[in-house]
């Protein structure tokens, strides 16, 4: 009874992972124009000769396990699904335009052409799911770090809606948000893509988002990734446990707990 009621619980949540992703998939400019252009190939392929159809299914054969290496590999390597579907869907395009040259070169250029149109006119959404961080501008920052009301500490993501790599990233804040926020330290999200003006203010490259910055009392202790006095930041790979890591997050959970 009890191993059929955890079953039961563990496929409800499934279904409710997966209802998200289903409604991204048909109501996403970006996916939708994506989906549509891979399954065009089947027309595409359609139209080849005979003879281009023999060689075509050799080229078929080995574009099929080059991508599925590709994306296991991916798979394994990448921390958030953001970053694994851009990379997956580069590398999808990329074998779709080499299978195209095998039909035709028109049809490789209508492809190239329209996987232009896809990116000038799309993007793809970042995360939006749940989490403990508070979307804010960049005047409620300011307010609740002079008040200090809320908490002492507040770790604040910098980043922007047209920045691929904070799309990529844009899982891991809210994970880590979930699971350390408390009393002592809270989380924010501010978008610099709508203030750009307040960047220089703060010392952030536009160029190098996103960008965390830990402040205690309003003050400023610590940032990733670094700003070097040149001006010129570093740019080192972003994942949950490299910002636990930099801010000291596991520490000051448990000096949370140990101080209730």
């Amino acid at each position: 009874m009890a191993t059929a009621t955890a079953t039961a619980t563990a496929n409800g949540q499934s279904s409710r992972a997966l209802l998200p992703w289903l409604n991204l998939m048909a109501t996403e400019p970006f996916y939708i124009l994506h989906i549509a252009a891979f399954s065009s190939y089947f027309a595409a392929r359609a139209s080849a000769s005979p003879d281009v159809s023999h060689r075509l299914l050799q080229r078929e054969i080995q574009a099929i396990l080059a991508f599925s290496v590709l994306a296991v590999v991916k798979m394994v390597k990448e921390e958030t699904w953001e970053a694994f579907i851009a990379d997956t869907f580069l590398y999808a395009k990329g074998f779709l335009f080499a299978l195209a040259m095998v039909i035709n070169h028109n049809v490789a250029i209508c492809y190239l052409v329209s996987f232009l149109v896809i990116f000038v006119l799309t993007q793809q959404p970042p995360y939006d799911g749940a989490g403990d961080a508070s979307q804010m501008t960049p005047l409620q920052l300011e307010t609740v770090l002079t008040e200090g009301t809320i908490s002492r500490f507040w770790l604040i993501e910098f980043r922007s809606a047209c920045s691929p790599s904070c799309i990529r990233t844009s899982r891991v804040f809210h994970d880590l948000s979930t699971i350390y926020s408390n009393k002592s330290i809270s989380f924010g999200i501010v978008d610099l893509g709508h203030f750009p003006g307040v960047a220089e203010k703060i010392g952030i490259q536009l160029g190098q988002l996103p960008t965390y910055i830990l402040f205690d009392n309003a003050v400023e202790v610590a940032r990733f990734p670094f700003l070097y006095s040149e001006g010129k930041g570093s740019t080192p790979t972003i994942s949950k446990s490299t910002l636990c890591r930099h801010f000291d997050l596991d520490r000051r959970l448990i000096e949370y707990i140990s101080g209730k």
